[in-house]
């Protein structure tokens, strides 16, 4: 199980996801973020590759899609809130968003 992270993690972590367009949610220890697309093909092939790669970190997002838009919202359920696993895929998700 993953521990969550202590206040200088996140502060270490955080700040360049927050930088990135990632906002904190109010009621719970997550991020959030939602993605923009060219088109539905384009978003749900991002939602693919993502999930492969959550899959295989055992680490799986709360998402949804409407479209061209994606909504994450990450958090390790595990640790009751967030984690390095969530900061290592919200990078993720970045860097191939694009």
């Amino acid at each position: 199980m993953p521990n969550p992270m202590t206040d200088a993690e996140r502060r270490a972590q955080l700040d360049p996801l927050l930088a990135s367009g990632w906002t904190l949610v109010e009621d719970r220890d997550a991020i959030r973020k939602e993605f923009r697309f060219k088109d539905f093909a384009a978003a749900f092939g991002w939602m693919t590759s993502i999930a492969i790669e959550a899959d295989k970190a055992n680490h799986h997002p709360e998402w949804s899609n409407v479209y061209n838009r994606v909504t994450v919202v990450l958090t390790s359920h595990d640790a009751n809130g967030l984690t390095a696993r969530d900061v290592a895929l919200a990078h993720a998700m970045d860097a191939r968003a694009g």
